[in-house]
């Protein structure tokens, strides 16, 4: 995924993929795994603001390309 992130082929598709991961990822450890979580239940909130972030800087910050 790092060399998809450097390359920036595809790069939306990356976005999808990477917001996927994060929640998918964060889920189950709140299922399996709550009470080794740094913050607790709030890591969830970490984890909404990281995917916010990706979403933002991917599809509002990047100008967009007309061809």
């Amino acid at each position: 995924m790092a060399v998809w992130v450097i390359t920036n082929i595809k790069a939306q598709i990356n976005t999808v993929v990477q917001i996927i991961l994060i929640g998918t990822m964060n889920t189950i450890e709140l299922i399996y795994a709550p009470d080794l979580l740094l913050w607790g239940k709030f890591n969830s909130l970490f984890a909404l603001i990281f995917i916010l972030l990706i979403y933002l800087n991917e599809f509002k910050l990047k100008p967009s390309i007309i061809a």
